[in-house]
């Protein structure tokens, strides 16, 4: 990595030197994190392919030993920091979406405007997890496959209040909360990779008349009416 590329990716902070009185444990998870944020943002400005674990290294500011202690390679750092945060986002999305009580379009709206926004507050990691991780390897795929099973868990559920609403709603095809997981991704990756990670939020009303549609069907839209 050469000096403007240090400065452009800034090394994120390391344990005070000498004694510190820290704990193994707490030393190697530090570690652990520095690497993955490390990885991330170098990811996010360079793409997967032009990072390397030496650079990691020295972003991180640990050892080549530090490293191989945590992970097997540059692929298993990859993929412990993009899996890492989205528990965070899940339960942010609950916690949103628990507001709304028995209704289950306010839930929609409360839990899509949380999961944009998350996305919005954390660019780098957006443009590293959308548009990076599907260019990571088969490990990668099978990674984001796993992480969509909490989004169709959850449109499972809203679907089954919606016909607790509404019994004359038709069953839900089991095609559907796939559609909408799958679609969402590819639209959320199509505005990050075109620069757009601060808008997302905009796309909001869209995203929640469409998967309305989908879960009861084109005559129960959303209330508000969607952007041009």
């Amino acid at each position: 990595m050469s000096r403007d590329e240090q400065k452009e990716v800034p090394a994120v902070r390391p344990l005070p030197r000498g004694r510190h009185g820290l704990s193994p444990d707490t030393v190697r998870e530090s570690q652990r994190d520095r690497l993955v944020q490390a990885m991330l943002r170098l990811v996010a400005r360079r793409g997967y392919a032009a990072t390397s674990v030496p650079d990691v290294i020295a972003a991180a500011r640990v050892s080549r030993n530090a490293f191989y202690a945590q992970f097997a390679d540059k692929e298993a750092c990859f993929l412990a920091g993009c899996e890492r945060d989205l528990p965070d986002m899940i339960d942010s999305i609950h916690a949103a979406a628990s507001g709304a009580g028995d209704r289950w379009r306010e839930a929609l709206r409360l839990g899509m405007d949380a999961y944009l926004s998350w996305w919005q507050e954390r660019p780098e990691y957006a443009q590293a997890y959308f548009v990076e991780l599907p260019r990571a390897g088969e490990r990668a795929v099978e990674q984001r496959e796993a992480a969509y099973r909490p989004f169709l868990d959850m449109l499972g559920a809203l679907a089954a209040r919606a016909r607790l609403e509404d019994p004359a709603l038709p069953p839900l095809r089991a095609t559907i909360p796939r559609l909408i997981v799958y679609g969402t991704t590819e639209f959320v990756a199509s505005e990050v990779r075109a620069g757009r990670v601060a808008g997302l939020t905009s796309s909001a009303g869209d995203l929640c008349h469409y998967t309305v549609a989908l879960l009861a069907g084109p005559d129960h839209g959303m209330a508000t009416t969607p952007s041009a």
